[in-house]
């Protein structure tokens, strides 16, 4: 791989952009689990009658770290990904599998597509610092005990997927012109609708919170207002503001202009969207070169400071503010903040958030932890436990949820009423219109949306667009000329009169026809790959570890082009 990337450094790392140097969390080695304590073999099953190695677990391993890598948009694996389903062994397994499968159908890649594929998945991590093999490798791959040579494999293996995907899903390519028509109508066929909302805002003035009603309402939801474990730390901030001038006349020392050009035709004029000139995008690029360089002397800053504080042994956290008083800087104090939402003082990462809540009073020092506007060396100042704060601590919160509710719950009410009162209208021959207008209440007239629209600006306020009670299953799942039935939402409640279905745009359908067909292949491609791929699992993962694990098997995840 180290000759591939020399022959095609003219396009990899044609621009050199200032470092900015990435934090990454350490979670676990890709290899941290197949110790074996007995010191023995480790069994770890076989696919389809051929025996799992060690050391194709491990390389395996190490190429779905590298896989969530770039789909989480540069994260390991850890908490966050086994909340959101994310099982290590299992995903190890099928990526086996799927390796096997290549090598069955003879599928292989050449250096120069890997080479190229390679360029694309690292190229978004420029802009963060990563301007060349060397830093790909220190900054990223290392520290989770990963080389060259994993990455090399990983896109390989990567690109036998989409091969696979192609191959197995060739038949979901068998689109009938006639049907991608009809299904693009059924996706474009835009609605003329009316809506009457029944918002909480409507209502919130007529609630009388009375103080007795107020208690009880606290009291029979008092698990609603329980706090969860928070922290609260110290912290020495080495922020950017104080470096930029610095920065950037250090930059001005180099070929600032040349790269600066060099990065606009690299990135793009798409890149910055706010920027509506080639002048606006080369300014934001300079901003960024700039930024970049200042973080990496914040990080430098911290660093030094944080080697002096980390020597002390026995470590203690009140050595922090004692060795920041030494050097001048001043130390903060934050709010408290739970792991959910982290910290409301300034904005960090999950890193940060994560790093705080390991200290502990026998390590109680982390850092330096990088954020958009410094460096931060922090230490434990108290942990607090789970509580639920008392009535009188958070009665303006309660009071308004009371309100809330009470106001939903006349909403609902009124929005039942007005169902009657518009059907019994409506059988009688009167228009939608009248039957509002006699009743006071003023129709919104929604502008024309079909199942493809993305966004509803005009009233996503008061509805969600997709999903079960959204505005679409509403609108769609009723006939023309008629009206809904009183929907409740999380704003009151709506009902919707669907006054006609529009006329497609034919112009835009022969325009726009060709590309829907396209999409519908793939989509289509991409379930018969995961029909067939299921059913390898169900074959081939039987003797695994994976068999014991009462699981539901799923199907692979990523397997779009790239």
């Amino acid at each position: 791989m180290f000759g591939t990337f020399r022959k095609h450094q003219t396009w990899l790392w044609a621009v050199i952009i200032a470092a900015i140097i990435v934090s990454f969390v350490y979670y676990f080695s890709p290899a941290s689990k197949l110790n074996n304590s007995r010191g023995g073999p480790v069994n770890l099953g076989s696919i389809n009658g051929e025996r799992v190695s060690q050391e194709q677990y491990v390389d395996a391993r190490r190429e779905i770290y590298l896989r969530y890598f770039f789909m989480s948009d540069g994260h390991w694996p850890g908490d966050d990904a086994k909340k959101m389903g994310f099982d290590t062994e299992r995903e190890t397994y099928q990526w086996l599998l799927l390796i096997q499968k290549q090598e069955e159908l003879g599928i292989h890649t050449g250096s120069d597509v890997i080479a190229q594929i390679a360029k694309n998945m690292i190229s978004r991590f420029q802009k963060d610092g990563v301007t060349s093999p060397a830093i790909f490798v220190q900054q990223v791959l290392q520290p989770q005990g990963l080389q060259l040579e994993d990455f090399e494999r990983f896109v390989r293996h990567y690109l036998g997927v989409q091969e696979l995907v192609a191959t197995i899903g060739l038949s979901g390519e068998l689109v009938a012109p006639q049907e991608a028509a009809a299904l693009y109508e059924r996706e474009h066929q835009e609605l003329a609708t009316e809506g009457v909302f029944f918002s909480v805002s409507n209502y919130l003035a007529s609630v009388t919170a009375a103080p007795d009603a107020i208690s009880q309402f606290y009291s029979n939801r008092l698990a609603n207002y329980r706090l969860p474990d928070r922290v609260q730390v110290s912290y020495v901030k080495f922020g950017v503001s104080n470096l930029l001038a610095q920065a950037e006349a250090d930059l001005m020392k180099t070929n600032l202009t040349e790269i600066i050009d060099a990065n606009y035709q690299r990135l793009g004029t798409n890149y910055f969207r706010d920027a509506k000139t080639p002048e606006e995008s080369k300014a934001k690029i300079r901003e960024e070169l700039i930024r970049g360089r200042a973080l990496g002397e914040a990080r430098k800053k911290a660093l030094e400071f944080a080697r002096l504080l980390f020597d002390k042994d026995p470590a203690r956290a009140e050595d922090l503010e004692k060795l920041a008083k030494e050097k001048g800087l001043t130390v903060s104090i934050s709010t408290p903040f739970d792991r959910e939402e982290g910290p409301k003082d300034f904005e960090m990462g999950a890193d940060f958030t994560k790093a705080s809540f390991k200290l502990t009073p026998e390590q109680p020092l982390a850092g330096p932890l990088m954020g958009k506007d410094g460096a931060y060396v922090i230490a434990l100042n108290k942990k607090l436990p789970s509580e639920i704060p008392s009535l009188e601590q958070i009665r303006a919160r309660v009071t308004a949820d009371y309100r809330h509710s009470q106001a939903i719950f006349t909403a609902r009410i009124e929005g039942a009423a007005f169902h009657k009162t518009l059907t019994n209208g409506l059988a009688q021959g009167k228009t939608f219109s009248a039957i509002c207008a006699t009743s006071k209440f003023k129709p919104m007239t929604l502008p024309p949306f079909s199942l493809s629209t993305r966004a509803l600006p005009e009233v996503e306020d008061h509805v969600s667009l997709d999903g079960r009670n959204g505005l679409k299953q509403i609108a769609f799942s009723t006939t023309p000329g008629m009206a809904s039935s009183f929907v409740p939402t999380n704003d009151g409640g709506l009902i919707l009169y669907v006054k006609s279905r529009l006329p497609l745009d034919e112009t835009r359908m022969k325009a726009e026809l060709p590309g829907f067909a396209a999409s519908v292949r793939q989509n289509r491609q991409t379930e018969a790959f995961n029909e067939w791929f299921r059913k390898e699992m169900e074959k081939g993962l039987r003797d695994t570890p994976l068999a014991r694990q009462q699981q539901q098997p799923g199907v692979v995840s990523g397997s779009g082009k790239s």
